[in-house]
């Protein structure tokens, strides 16, 4: 059973000993109100203890007169009378003590005693802020009131401590030009040893569709003008070097004029390449593969030194098995012609048209743009965490669409998430805050401080209520765990 425990000092002495924001004391309205010492209010999960000291040892009573203590808690409507001390005169004593004419639970004593009060009630949760006071009624002969009045003692705190602290989220800069780039990879066939393109041969209508269907995307679009159109042809390694950077370069320029046949593009937008050999590509798959011999098969790859052909011959001389396999499974796919279209973006101010376009095409939309919209959305909202999570999809390696994504889930407690993101969030301030954040989270205190200490230093204005909000949850959970310090 978990006790939330509240001890208040005597309010005599105006002070409190409770753990900090658990109760607020009230200072004592008269000196008739008999010491309060050692008040103290425990919570567990459905019960309330209330306890304390009433030192009755300087009280003067007449004989007739009596005084009924009755401790109160209250919140708005809500109202709950403890059982109550009554303090009375010898006649009155002797009176209650024959006829015992007192409601049940109360407890009685002469004036001139020092009474331990405890009571255990059921907790109901809004006492979770209620007040404790003392209603004090003296009374004389027959039972005539002479006087009324309340006394408040304490108000309580046993709401649950949250370490919530105010996120540094980064507005992303402005792109005064919005350029982007698709690229691909076509494999057109070509006859042995030929560069002529034939649209209808083999797999052709497939894959030069590949280039014309991205460059029609761009170009029909309104929002996009095209730039640039690179293409790069490769061919593979066996045979003659000669031949081969024929092949690269007739068939480069064969699949440029196809492209310049379909479209009216400015002779300065269309940009060529080739490389002869594609020895890069092919060391790229034995690195990946499990093939038989692969560290020597690398090295012959990389012995640049050779001439090319020297390089092959010396391949397939000393792995003829592997170069058999590489030659009938891998070349083929190193004979290719890599795309590369660059595109320039209309930028957007419109609200609801970046709202619209986060749903159908967020690859237009710039970070900013997306930060735009997150600014007009309900803060902690779906939507709202929805626009940081898109712009980290989109732009998985930006700093700051990946601090912003970190705070996201740092809000929802979602922290192996926020750390893969303050892994690429680098180095910024909000980022080293964002990472106390994350060590505060996982109960590490000491790295939190470190960070944030860190961050004000940088000028992160939000590390000082996290800081304070910090210091608070660790007393508040040291309270809990019945830990005074």
């Amino acid at each position: 059973m978990k006790i939330h425990t509240l001890i208040i000092a005597a309010l005599g002495l105006l002070t409190a000993a409770a753990p900090a924001n658990a109760a607020t004391p009230v200072a004592m309205q008269d000196d008739s109100l008999p010491c309060v010492q050692a008040l103290q209010v425990e919570r567990s999960d459905n019960k309330l203890f209330v306890s304390m000291l009433l030192d009755f040892s300087a009280l003067k009573l007449k004989s007739n007169r009596e005084i009924a203590y009755t401790p109160i808690l209250a919140f708005g409507d809500s109202i709950l009378e403890l059982p109550q001390v009554v303090v009375a005169g010898r006649n009155r004593y002797i009176q209650h003590e024959r006829h015992n004419a007192l409601p049940e639970g109360t407890r009685l004593f002469r004036a001139g005693s020092t009474v331990e009060y405890s009571e255990v009630i059921p907790y109901q949760q809004w006492m979770e802020t209620a007040t404790l006071s003392v209603a004090e009624n003296v009374s004389g002969c027959g039972c005539d009131p002479i006087s009324d009045h309340e006394y408040d003692l304490a108000v309580l705190d046993f709401k649950e401590r949250v370490f919530a602290p105010l996120f540094a989220f980064v507005t992303p800069a402005v792109e005064k030009v919005k350029q982007r780039e698709v690229r691909g990879s076509a494999y057109i066939d070509f006859p042995v040893n030929r560069t002529e393109i034939r649209p209808d041969y083999r797999r052709n209508p497939e894959e030069l569709q590949k280039i014309r269907g991205t460059i029609d995307v761009l170009r029909d679009d309104k929002d996009t003008r095209i730039v640039s159109v690179a293409i790069e042809g490769f061919a593979s390694p066996e045979g003659p070097f000669a031949n081969n950077e024929r092949l690269a370069q007739g068939r480069t320029e064969a699949l440029v004029k196809y492209v310049r046949g379909l479209y009216s593009f400015d002779p300065s937008i269309i940009k060529s390449g080739w490389v002869a050999e594609d020895w890069t590509g092919l060391r790229r798959y034995v690195e990946s593969s499990d093939i038989e011999n692969k560290d020597g098969i690398l090295a012959v790859i990389g012995m640049t030194s050779l001439a090319p052909d020297a390089r092959e011959w010396k391949l397939k001389s000393t792995y003829p098995e592997q170069y058999r396999f590489l030659l009938e499974n891998v070349y083929p796919g190193l004979r290719h012609s890599d795309y590369a279209v660059e595109y320039v973006i209309r930028s957007y101010a419109d609200v609801n048209e970046i709202r619209e376009l986060i749903k159908t095409t967020p690859q237009k939309l710039s970070l900013h743009e997306m930060y735009i919209l997150a600014q007009s959305l309900e803060p902690g909202s779906d939507e709202y965490r929805e626009v940081f999570e898109i712009a980290v999809r989109m732009y998985p390696d930006d700093p700051v669409a990946n601090l912003n994504a970190a705070n996201i889930a740092l809000g929802r407690d979602e922290l192996d998430r926020a750390e893969a993101y303050l892994a690429k969030a680098g180095g910024a301030p909000q980022a080293v805050y964002a990472r106390g954040i994350l060590a505060a989270k996982r109960g590490d205190y000491d790295t939190a401080y470190r960070l944030f200490e860190q961050a004000a230093a940088a000028g992160v204005a939000e590390t000082a209520d996290a800081v304070a909000q910090l210091r608070e949850y660790q007393r508040y959970a040291d309270s809990k765990a019945g830990i005074n310090k």
